[in-house]
């Protein structure tokens, strides 16, 4: 009996060695994530630079005389799409930020001789956290965009006015739904 007690007692510890082994790898495993964390921040920088292209552009044009009055609203159109160039880089940029702090580890610097307000910007703490702050710069960026398709759209007739105010309603009712989701 003795025997046969030390014998499941080696086979435990056989056991425990082997998870603990299993569980250390899968541990070190999250660090793949580096990936796409470092992708989405050079994302992010080719968006920004893509963005300060795209505003360059339009101010060189603005400023060499380039246009006319008609060319104004391409001229507006190149500006807006700048921004959303921008806007998509932050989504990039919170999306790094968030899955590094919610897989690798937290980012030090970003707490360390800060504010309470301040280090609440990119506090990623969940999933849904991450998914919200994404959802609302998402937002955002359609938002950017249906103004820059908008801003060109000839209206010809009564149901393409009418086609209009009803996105020009739905794009106030979603700034409204974001602005309500952060004070919330």
């Amino acid at each position: 009996m003795n025997e046969r007690m030390k014998e499941l007692e080696i086979q435990n510890n056989r056991r425990a060695k082997l998870e603990s082994r299993f569980e250390r790898w899968l541990w070190r495993f999250r660090l793949v994530t580096i990936l796409p964390v470092v992708m989405s921040l050079l994302g992010s920088v080719s968006c920004f630079v893509l963005g300060t292209q795209e505003e360059l552009n339009a101010l060189n044009k603005l400023f060499h005389g380039h246009f006319n009055s008609e060319q104004s609203i391409l001229l507006l159109g190149k500006v807006i799409g700048g921004i959303d160039y921008y806007v998509i880089g932050i989504a990039l940029l919170i999306f790094g930020y968030g899955v590094y702090e919610l897989i690798i580890s937290d980012i030090d610097p970003r707490i360390q001789n800060m504010s309470e307000n301040r280090r609440n910007i990119l506090s990623i703490n969940s999933l849904e956290a991450l998914k919200q702050k994404l959802t609302n710069v998402i937002i955002v960026a359609l938002i950017v965009t249906a103004f820059k398709l908008m801003i060109s759209f000839q209206v010809q007739s009564i149901s393409e006015l009418l086609q209009f105010c009803g996105c020009v309603l739905l794009l106030a009712f979603s700034a409204w739904l974001v602005g309500k989701n952060q004070k919330d």
